[in-house]
């Protein structure tokens, strides 16, 4: 019977998990399926078929453990997915720049290694407006993003040199249609879509996560969102099991957000066949080697 290892985390309190919608469908396919944390290095690796990475929600903490975590799950019998090569190559948010250089549509983005108060400012300039948001290149969750203006950055100063002086980042204009309309997310299983929904922040925030109070809709894409996500996929140095494709709207066109390739949550609660489509593009995975 083969046997799946769901990569999560020791606390998941405050978090909203699905994968366990996943287990059911497995068990009806004979296939076995637990859940291991990634911290537990007691764990034999090889006694699994495949390990795929879900719930680790909190490896941007401990970047240099979690890829060696994954190293070792790698060099294992078990099958890793998505691909380490792939998850090594996403990690970080400059593979934004290898996707804009394939004709791409990113939201405009400039990168900064070392935090500059002088060069923030600038950007209100260069982007022509009047909100900025700085986050760190390696992030999840949103979390250390913050939402820079002219009148609040005297305030925020001491919080964002903190949090960036040493510490590689990037820097992007406020997308106003983030709270005028929301973020979208569509997602592929083995390069096959699924389902989409709309994320629509709570009132007074702009993060459109769940925990941060965030609103989910199940929606259906329109061709233009379905040929830019594709478009993304197909700028991947290799194939994916999961990939969720995160669009926005900038002047009426739609621009990737991010390309979520490592454990992004894929709300299988909001649609009711999305958990078979995703086992089901995992037993094609198996049968092609």
């Amino acid at each position: 019977m083969p046997s799946i290892a769901f990569l999560s985390t020791d606390h998941l309190e405050g978090f909203f998990v699905y994968d366990e919608l996943l287990v059911t469908p497995f068990n009806q396919e004979g296939w076995e399926v637990e859940t291991v944390s990634w911290h537990n290095k007691e764990v034999d690796w090889n006694a699994f078929d495949y390990v795929i990475v879900r719930s680790t929600w909190d490896y941007q903490q401990y970047p240099a453990e979690f890829q060696a975590c994954l190293e070792v799950i790698a060099s294992s019998t078990a099958t890793l997915l998505n691909p380490l090569n792939l998850m090594k190559w996403n990690i970080e948010k400059t593979y934004l720049k290898d996707m804009q250089k394939q004709g791409v549509d990113i939201v405009p983005t400039v990168w900064a290694d070392t935090f500059s108060v002088e060069f923030l400012e600038a950007q209100f300039s260069h982007f022509d407006t009047s909100t900025l948001v700085i986050k760190p290149i390696l992030s999840a969750n949103a979390d250390d993003t913050f939402k820079v203006t002219r009148e609040n950055l005297p305030s925020l100063l001491p919080t964002l040199v903190t949090c960036f002086s040493h510490r590689k980042h990037m820097i992007q204009p406020f997308a106003q249609s983030i709270v005028d309309e929301g973020e979208y997310s569509l997602f592929f299983f083995n390069h096959k879509y699924s389902h989409g929904i709309l994320k629509t922040p709570a009132s007074g925030d702009f993060r459109v996560q769940e925990e941060h109070g965030g609103q989910l809709t199940l929606i259906s894409p329109t061709e233009d969102m379905l040929r830019v996500a594709i478009q993304s996929l197909q700028a991947m140095p290799t194939k994916a099991l999961y990939a969720r494709v995160d669009l926005v709207r900038i002047n009426n066109l739609w621009a990737i957000m991010e390309l979520e390739l490592i454990e992004p949550s894929l709300y299988f609660n909001l649609d009711k066949a999305s958990p078979e489509r995703f086992v089901q593009a995992m037993l094609a995975w198996h049968s092609q080697g």
